[in-house]
């Protein structure tokens, strides 16, 4: 009907409009044309495309009816981690939030916050290139998400090419997708009509939808996106998070517009307040307030912890609350000891999670509540994570519930249980407890510990079990051979879990400590010793008064590192930890030449492993990243390297051979002797 000239110039036209249309309706709430009208053109783009299929691009509104089934969805390594938040679930721990931020910044005047709502969704990334959405991808575990970009791209609030001219060459977006309430409702009659089992709540629905193979189904799913950051605040002319939303949304995206800057602390707290009461007539879910610092400068200065940024957290609503009854007791030994009584409930939905257990805390708790064995309680998912007992309905009871007594002796060891003066916890004092062993491995070499990558729970469980690991020393004698004819095991994940585990071996003196899981020390109380004392030895000698003389440690931590380090299978057991080649570098000696400097690796290294190499750049000041990007400095560059070689070769990269990349963590030791 049109030569291929003309239907790539009325193309270029339609899709123009299309998506000027689309952005009225999904993003602003503000159409200017009849649906009518609008499916005219959209007929009018599929028809041209289909006889023109040459002409299809990247960023053409035909994408938003989805693409051909995926076989599988690949993983891809995110550019800058995406962290989780921290919770916090009442005012008095807004407030400790606060006075954090000001302690790490020794900041005296006010700190302006912006407060988003927390919406009850999924989180994604978005990469944009020369104004083109070419990822998205899921946070997954916030270094490595699934790659969804054919169903994101039907998500019609998402823009396939940013308006303007203002954007940068990259942009990596993150936001989240949810499903509104009357979407959800439309979806549940839909399964329910077809005999399909129903979704639970949104969040599940929104999450089904996008990791639906086929994005044709994803599609026919009523999915929404609001936009909340990016990846690298420097990638942008913002100076913080309230004027970021501002271009964002200049760019095409949907900003809340429930945002809030607060310009002072009861602010946010009477923002908080607003939201609780406007929350169930809200056109979709939202579970709490995100708070914010806003400027950028002040949120590079506070950095992150392991798993969150210190500039912001998430102030959680009160949960879901719904009753049912006790059947019975279990007591958990934790690894220091503590005791912890467990309800066993009757089965029952909570916010769409089936609920079987709950925690009651401590003996105290239990008879201030008055909980009983067959009670009919009430029960909630404190921050909607945790389920907690709320109080008994003592209306209900038949004059058969049986009080819950707590054991007198350690219900793992048999060791008699000891509840000291004034505080609320039982606990069991044999040293030799396997339950307190186990969680101290558990402890150890996970996320909070050394985080040695292949002995998480469920593995170090099964090592305790047939008798390779009975002590913290034992992890560092594992063998590839020992590993590999487990159930479950392979020589290549046995390999790899070896590799970590060397590499994990040389820590620093403030990761180690923190690994240890002594009471009251976590990692800023464990940054503070290894900075003020300098050496293991030192913190191990160190009296009461003399640890009290830290800025920021207290009584109770003092205390009890002082009973922990005093006593002598303690000591014996850091004796072989160190036989069994634990390498403890002290912070101030760890060499810092590399500050400054990201390091991306591609092909093997044959004198070091990839885990040891990372793990030494780290310890010098240097950071690794798992894709190249315009933030790397250093590409090593091992046997048979891959793609980014090229790649970074083209961007200017510095490239080191594997001897350069050596003498270079050689010089950080030759500065540190």
């Amino acid at each position: 009907m049109k030569d291929e000239q003309q239907a790539k110039a009325r193309l270029k036209e339609l899709r123009k409009e299309i998506e000027y249309h689309n952005q009225r309706y999904y993003v602003l709430d503000d159409p200017v044309i009849a649906d009518a009208d609008y499916d005219r053109l959209f007929r009018e783009l599929l028809a041209l495309e289909e006889q023109f299929p040459q002409l299809v691009t990247a960023d053409s509104p035909s994408r938003r009816v989805g693409g051909a089934p995926l076989a599988s969805f690949e993983e891809v390594a995110h550019p800058f981690p995406m962290y989780s938040l921290d919770n916090v679930f009442a005012e008095e721990e807004l407030l400790d939030f606060d006075q954090k931020v000001r302690r790490f910044l020794q900041w005296t005047g006010e700190i302006v916050y912006i407060s988003e709502p927390k919406l009850d969704g999924l989180a994604v990334e978005l990469i944009y290139e020369e104004g083109v959405l070419v990822q998205g991808s899921t946070r997954g575990d916030g270094e490595i998400g699934e790659n969804i970009t054919p169903q994101l791209q039907t998500v019609q609030s998402i823009p396939l090419r940013l308006a303007g001219a203002q954007a940068p060459s990259r942009l990596i977006v993150r936001g989240e997708v949810f499903l509104p309430r009357n979407g959800f409702a439309r979806l549940n009659r839909q399964r329910l009509e077809q005999g399909e089992p129903l979704f639970a709540n949104p969040r599940n629905a929104a999450a089904g939808s996008l990791r639906q193979l086929d994005p044709k189904i994803t599609a026919q799913r009523p999915l929404d996106f609001f936009v909340y950051g990016v990846g690298d605040p420097a990638a942008v002319p913002c100076a913080g998070q309230g004027e970021l939303l501002e271009y964002l949304a200049c760019l095409g995206f949907r900003v809340n517009p429930q945002l809030r800057r607060c310009d002072t602390l009861q602010e946010v707290v009477r923002w908080y307040q607003h939201l609780l009461s406007v929350r169930h007539y809200l056109p979709y879910e939202i579970d709490g307030m995100v708070v914010k610092v806003d400027a950028f400068a002040l949120q590079n200065r506070l950095g992150t912890t392991i798993r969150a940024p210190r500039w912001a957290v998430a102030w959680k609503f009160p949960a879901t609350q719904v009753t049912t009854r006790i059947n019975g007791v279990e007591f958990q030994v934790g690894r220091t000891g503590a005791v912890t009584p467990v309800a066993v409930l009757a089965p029952v939905n909570v916010d769409g999670v089936m609920v079987k257990r709950a925690t009651l805390h401590n003996q105290d708790e239990i008879e201030r509540k008055d909980l009983r064995l067959g009670d009919l309680v009430l029960i909630q998912r404190a921050g909607d994570v945790i389920p907690e007992v709320i109080k008994a309905v003592a209306e209900a009871r038949t004059g058969k519930e049986q009080p819950v007594r707590f054991p007198q002796d350690c219900p793992e060891c048999g060791h008699p249980l000891h509840r000291p003066e004034g505080e609320a916890v039982t606990r069991c004092l044999n040293p030799h407890c396997p339950a307190q062993r186990l969680r101290s491995l558990i402890y150890f070499a996970g996320s909070d510990g050394l985080d040695i990558e292949g002995l998480g729970r469920k593995n170090m469980e099964q090592l305790v079990r047939v008798g390779l690991v009975t002590d913290l020393p034992d992890i560092f004698r594992l063998r590839a051979e020992n590993l590999a004819s487990l159930d479950g095991w392979g020589e290549k994940s046995a390999g790899n879990a070896i590799q970590a585990i060397r590499a994990a071996g040389r820590t620093t003196m403030a990761r180690f400590i923190r690994s240890l899981g002594i009471r009251h020390v976590g990692e800023v109380n464990a940054g503070l010793l290894a900075r003020h004392f300098g050496s293991l030895a030192r913190i191990m000698a160190a009296t009461i008064e003399e640890l009290l003389q830290v800025e920021g440690i207290g009584q109770q931590a003092a205390a009890s590192l002082v009973e922990y380090f005093s006593d002598p299978q303690v000591r014996e057991m850091l004796a072989r930890l160190f036989d069994a080649g634990l390498e403890i570098i002290p912070e101030e000696t760890c060499g810092r030449h590399l500050d400054g400097r990201v390091f991306l690796f591609t092909g093997s290294l044959s004198s070091l492993s990839r885990n040891e190499a990372k793990q030494r750049v780290k310890g010098m000041g240097g950071q690794v990243v798992s894709a190249l990007s315009s933030r790397v400095t250093d590409l090593v560059a091992g046997d048979k390297p891959g793609s980014k070689l090229k790649k970074a070769e083209e961007s200017g990269i510095r490239i080191l051979g594997e001897e350069e990349f050596v003498r270079l963590l050689g010089q950080g030791q030759e500065q540190n002797p």
